[in-house]
């Protein structure tokens, strides 16, 4: 039986069309996969679902007995309470019974009456199924198990939740969309911010969940792993994939291949039909009708020269073969060492995957090799001429007055390069010709993430440095950079979390373990 029904759903926003006519169903157990492109209306479907926001036609149902949670990336968890309290709060009814079994506790040891001892032990008999029943004796072993495993120490646990960083009440947030234990859990990119370990135990998690999910992720291995059914939001409306992301690449390639079938076969009825009616001396106008569908069809099965573009936008790049050198580094806050000794060359092609988990030091070996700090102990050198492309600095430094087509085309390579080229690779980063000619400081903050992935892409720096960037990007953005960065003559140097993006990219890897310090090896 579905708990989740959408009838013939159409959204719009003003005139903006989002999607129409969706029939949709969500069933017990189901986990569905929304992928899809920026603004197809992902976040949509999760506002419908929660009553935040209404069809503009049709009617989204909800069975009454479900209950529903959800979790944003974007996080509003707030307040003066920590993280463990909140958690707490999730168990009141179990807190009550401790309550009640502790204050039957003290009145047994004083009670000589019989008839009283004999209520008091009914009472606590009662009590001892009640949290049988509601699996209340685990309830700190779960918290702590859960708070454990996304990351939280024991400061951590314990600080109001308006004194965490964005990342941290994130986690919070999602810690307690777990605990809640809904019949349905609706998350929005819940990857974010965690390292590799608490993704895995997320994955283990959702596995052990009896009820319904309905995601939306940028993380391809987490689908792959998690999802049963994918949903693509395309052309307004739903196309559905049984299986995870890996049978929806598959059966994605067999439907264009019938798509494209279809156009070739329409393609060769139109040809005839136009032969027939020139034979039959028809109007210049028809004609022209049909030459521009037959030009528009072609348009639509002509893939995209992803690869072609990138190489020959990069086919002047020339660099060293060693670009620079990270010389026993050691870096430590308030007495308590980060690392130490870290040491290792980046050569020309290097694709180097900084991993290990969250607070080993990941992100501050990044500031040290890009100068935001300097190291308490070693150097880092590069080869002269070498320059880097830091894709956090370079969102940090986007002009908001400027426009998009400006801000790539007047810097690095976009100097040099034909705009027409230029604005075909911002094209493909999904910026439509009226995007272009937009303000950064009017861009949603993923649209401002893929200005600063063009403009360091397109830098022509010898080293592109990124830190965690599938954070902040959708799929084929991922997949636009992926390619850019295979093809990319220098060297990279990433930190991520992202498995499917570390295995399509890394040709090093440098592990941070809390047990056998840093380690480097080929891949």
């Amino acid at each position: 039986m579905s708990v989740i029904r959408m009838e013939n759903v159409t959204k719009k926003y003003e005139n903006t069309l989002i999607f129409r006519d969706i029939y949709f169903r969500v069933s017990k157990g189901e986990r569905i996969g929304l992928i899809g492109r920026n603004g197809a209306g992902k976040s949509t479907v999760f506002k419908l679902i929660m009553g935040k926001e209404e069809p503009t036609a049709g009617k989204v149902e909800l069975d009454p007995n479900v209950k529903i949670s959800y979790f944003s990336q974007f996080s509003e968890l707030s307040g003066s309470l920590s993280v463990q309290q909140e958690l707490e709060l999730c168990f009141e009814e179990v807190a009550r019974i401790e309550q009640e079994l502790n204050q039957i506790g003290e009145q047994l040891g004083q009670v000589s009456d019989d008839v009283q001892m004999n209520a008091l032990l009914e009472r606590q008999a009662e009590l001892f199924e009640q949290m049988e029943h509601l699996d209340g004796w685990n309830v700190s072993v779960e918290i702590n198990t859960v708070l454990t495993k996304l990351g939280f120490d024991e400061r951590s646990r314990h600080q109001p939740v308006e004194e965490l960083s964005g990342g941290w009440r994130n986690r919070a947030a999602l810690a307690k969309v777990l605990i809640e234990a809904p019949d349905v859990v609706l998350l929005d990119e819940p990857t974010n911010f965690l390292d590799m370990e608490g993704i895995v135990w997320l994955e283990q998690w959702l596995h052990r969940f009896n009820g319904a999910m309905l995601l939306v992720s940028h993380d391809r291995q987490f689908i792959d792993r998690v999802v049963t059914r994918t949903i693509e939001i395309e052309n307004y409306h739903f196309q559905e994939y049984e299986g995870n992301y890996t049978d929806y690449v598959r059966k994605k390639k067999m439907r264009k291949k019938v798509l494209d079938r279809q156009f070739e076969w329409e393609e060769e009825l139109l040809l005839m039909e136009s032969e027939a009616i020139e034979n039959r001396g028809s109007k210049k106008s028809s004609k022209d009708r049909l030459s521009r569908k037959l030009t528009d069809m072609k348009k639509r099965v002509e893939p995209h020269p992803v690869n072609v573009l990138i190489t020959d936008i990069y086919s002047n790049l020339r660099f060293p073969d060693k670009l620079g050198e990270v010389k026993r580094i050691g870096q430590s806050y308030d007495g308590r060492s980060i690392f130490q000794n870290i040491s290792f060359d980046i050569q020309k092609e290097d694709r180097i995957a900084i991993v290990g988990p969250n607070g080993s030091g990941k992100s501050t070996l990044i500031k040290v090799l890009t100068g935001q700090e300097a190291p308490e102990s070693g150097e880092v050198t590069w080869e002269r001429g070498v320059g880097y492309a830091h894709f956090n600095q370079m969102w940090d430094e986007l002009d908001h007055k400027d426009t998009v087509s400006h801000a790539v085309n007047v810097y690095g390579l976009g100097l040099d390069a034909p705009r027409k080229k230029v604005n075909k690779f911002l094209a493909m980063l999904q910026f439509s010709e009226m995007d272009l000619s937009k303000t950064i400081g009017s861009l949603s903050g993923g649209q401002q993430a893929r200005v600063a992935l063009a403009k360091c892409l397109l830098s022509g720096a010898a080293v592109i440095i990124l830190d965690e960037p599938t954070n902040h990007l959708d799929l084929t953005s991922i997949q636009v950079m992926e390619q850019a960065l295979i093809h990319f003559p220098g060297a990279v140097v990433t930190v991520s979390h992202d498995r499917f993006f570390i295995d399509k990219i890394a040709t090093k890897m440098l592990t941070f373990d809390p047990e056998l310090g840093i380690t480097e090896q080929n891949v």
